[in-house]
Order: C-alpha cells, then structure tokens, then sequence
C-alpha cells in the first residue's frame, strides 16, 4: 500500500471514530485471526449493506441485515453477549448498525475498520454463496475510487 492510500484510510477510519465515538472496532487482521481460530467462539457476521451488494460478494458466513431495517431485532437470533462483527463497504453504514445493535443491549458488537473494501484490498476472500470470487460491488462511482 503506497503513502496515499494509507493516509486515505487512516483519515477515513478516523473519521468513522469521530463519528461514532462508542462503537469497538476491529480491524481486518485480528478478524481473519479470529475467524480462523476453530477453538475460539465464532462472531455473528452481519453484512449492512443492500441486497443488490450482497449479493455480488460478501464475507463467508455473513448474513444480510441492512444498517436501515426498520426491524432488526427479529432478523437477529443470538443471546445479548453474543460476539457480532458488523461490515459495509468502507465502514460508515456497518457502525449505524453496530450502534443501533449496542442501543438494544448487544456488549460485544465491533465494527470493521476500512469494512470489505480494506478487507478485498489485502487479497483476503470474499465469496458469493459458498464460491470464492475476485470482485465486490463498488457501491457507486465516487466509492468505487477506493478500490
């Protein structure tokens, strides 16, 4: 990754913090970390992204949940100490979800920092269905700048 794009995301992440001071987050490592690690309790993976992305790539194992359900509550079927990990593209929709999840008594919500554009952008998988594939949705032609 050259200065620019570093700076990039660094302003963007910092941005995101700024914004929502209360929400955890975690960065695209220690997830892949984790997700790995079969000895360790597995997060709930929300995608809060729109049907139309999710269904051009996501996360293995996300489940669609958009940041702007008017009713998630009856998408969600975890204990309130359940591990949830939330994604967008960039990360600004996935922590309206994680805020709006931490609000109705979830403790271990995190969001991911630079979401699935940091996470395809480090060569990590994303699939459609159970099939790995080499591209996302790029949201719009502004965002699609990031990747």
């Amino acid at each position: 990754m050259n200065n620019f794009d570093s700076l990039k995301w660094n302003l963007l992440n910092w941005s995101i913090r700024f914004l929502f001071p209360h929400i955890n987050h975690i960065s695209t490592e220690e997830l892949a970390i984790w997700l790995s690690d079969k000895n360790k309790r597995q997060p709930l993976i929300l995608d809060a992204r729109n049907k139309i992305e999710y269904a051009i790539s996501h996360l293995q194992g996300a489940s669609l949940i958009p940041y702007d359900s008017p009713e998630i509550k009856y998408f969600i079927k975890c204990s309130l100490n359940t591990p949830i990990i939330t994604y967008c593209s960039i990360g600004y929709r996935s922590a309206i979800l994680a805020q709006r999840l931490q609000k109705m008594g979830y403790t271990k919500v995190f969001n991911l920092k630079g979401s699935l554009f940091f996470w395809f952008s480090e060569n990590r998988p994303v699939f459609c269905g159970e099939e790995i594939v080499s591209y996302i949705h790029p949201f719009n032609l502004f965002w699609s700048l990031w990747l």
